[in-house]
């Protein structure tokens, strides 16, 4: 893949143009370039030498973009990124969308507006997408040569419109409707999500089935009790009913789990809890034109790559009610045959809750992650791997 082409679908992704022939997105800024240019730049590119590119994977020199999801907002968020171009044009493209001010809300808060599902998910994909602008200008080769992204539940949206696979403002309006969605399941019933971390004798799939065997007993019909999200070897988060979560936590030592930590968030997503809101979001993705990533990116609903549009929008509805594979989307990414370089790896948006998460799967990967900063902030905090993006 050429640098010319990866830099037009780069373009693609985040110009803050309108969904093609749906009059409730906004119009693009005046002298936006357009899609159909910036494809007929693609598609007129020459096509980097088989042994330039060859030579240039065996050399570590690629590299693999790493978008965080719910959970890792913070008041400030974007901060460090309204110097660099086109940061506020993505912002004023957000609120046009939105209706609100999400600016505003990211770097003034208060937390509590932007800890709220319908707020911190555009909120995140924004903040994410904005820091691939930063990393494009301080370091425009790491787009250049990405071989790789892959996004941590709505963190996915961000990694697919990053990889040409749908427009900004299609993205962000679909992300809005899942966000809403998801507020509304998550209101609906009191549920919720725990942090486990175990060991290798912990026993996930008994202690969730003997929580749902509980609330049973409760007189709760259907319950909930799954896991959510397979962070790294041996930590798992689940999610259902709260009385669940609350039995769970009362006999984690039954189920060999060394530590477990309620998450702060509303509901128990990916799980069927969020079923009402696989609707909405599957009615948005039907009228959005998504078109095959010019980058790889894998899907949380098996941590493989998506091969087809028609899958991603089918595995993005599914996303929502399944578990969020992540332990083995990195395994996917990173394997390779011993002794070769492992890609420099970023992680795009708030947070480093992912490269804590890439430690723990794999080290040596690890070595070569960094963070961008979107805060613009001294402080340096140690993050915590359990403490997931969701």
């Amino acid at each position: 893949m050429s640098v010319r082409f990866v830099r037009a679908a780069c373009a693609r992704g985040l110009g803050p143009s309108c969904c093609r022939g749906a009059s409730s997105f906004p119009v693009p800024p005046p002298g936006a370039q357009g899609v159909a240019e910036l494809l007929r730049d693609a598609t007129g590119a020459e096509e980097e030498a088989p042994s330039a590119a060859t030579e240039r994977r065996m050399s570590g020199q690629y590299s693999v973009l790493l978008f965080p999801g719910q959970g890792s907002q913070v008041v400030g968020m974007g901060r460090g990124l309204l110097s660099y171009p086109r940061v506020r044009e993505l912002y004023a493209a957000a609120h046009r969308v939105l209706g609100y001010d999400l600016l505003e809300l990211s770097l003034q808060g208060p937390q509590e507006d932007l800890d709220r599902t319908v707020h911190c998910q555009p909120a995140i994909f924004v903040a994410s997408l904005a820091a691939v602008e930063k990393l494009h200008h301080l370091q425009p080769s790491v787009i250049e040569n990405c071989v790789a992204a892959a996004g941590f539940s709505v963190g996915e949206f961000a990694a697919l419109v990053f990889a040409g696979a749908m427009e900004f403002s299609e993205g962000l309006y679909a992300v809005k409707i899942r966000a809403e969605a998801m507020q509304e399941a998550s209101d609906a019933v009191p549920s919720g999500m725990l942090s486990v971390l175990g060991q290798p004798q912990s026993k996930f799939n008994l202690a969730c089935l003997e929580a749902r065997e509980h609330c049973k007993s409760l007189g709760i019909e259907n319950p909930v009790c799954d896991v959510s999200n397979y962070l790294f070897p041996d930590c798992r988060v689940i999610s259902g009913h709260l009385e669940a979560l609350q039995f769970l936590r009362k006999n984690s030592s039954k189920y060999h789990f060394r530590r477990t930590r309620m998450l702060p968030v509303s509901g128990a997503f990916h799980t069927r809890l969020m079923e009402p809101a696989v609707e909405p979001l599957t009615q948005v993705l039907k009228a959005i034109d998504v078109k095959k990533p010019l980058v790889p990116v894998y899907s949380n609903v098996h941590g493989h790559r998506y091969v087809h549009p028609t899958h991603i929008r089918k595995l993005l509805a599914q996303q929502v009610v399944s578990p969020v594979k992540w332990e083995q989307t990195m395994h996917d990414i990173y394997e390779r045959k011993k002794g070769s370089e492992f890609p420099k790896t970023f992680e795009v948006g708030p947070g480093q809750q992912l490269g804590a998460i890439l430690k723990c799967c794999n080290l040596q990967a690890w070595k070569s992650y960094s963070p961008v900063d979107v805060l613009q902030t001294l402080e340096h905090v140690n993050p915590d791997p359990e403490e997931s993006p969701r």
